[in-house]
């Protein structure tokens, strides 16, 4: 298991069980490091609209195997604990409330 700590200095746990999960699909081979990467430093940061508990972490990659995509890392923060839920490549971010950077 990885800890870092998010953009917002909040400790994120990345379990090896999340990991292998995220990696078993093709389209994230070579992605492992962008991962912990992205929370550190995203492009921007959104509030899930379907649960209020949950962030998603977006950077954009012009170069993946399936061509240019966002990375979504999604972490789930309970009252005393954080950890990532999935990571994925996706055409277009999900839209919410922006959280970082703050305006």
């Amino acid at each position: 298991m990885k800890t870092f700590n998010d953009c917002f200095g909040k400790q994120v746990r990345l379990t090896d069980e999340r990991l292998a999960h995220i990696l078993e699909h093709v389209e994230m081979t070579g992605l492992a490091a962008e991962v912990e990467r992205v929370l550190q430093h995203p492009q921007f940061v959104r509030q899930s609209r379907s649960d209020d508990a949950v962030r998603l972490f977006y950077e954009f990659y012009a170069q993946t195997i399936v061509g240019g995509k966002w990375l979504c890392v999604v972490v789930k923060y309970d009252k005393n604990d954080a950890f990532v839920v999935t990571a994925y490549l996706t055409d277009k971010p999900k839209a919410g409330e922006q959280l970082w950077p703050t305006k």
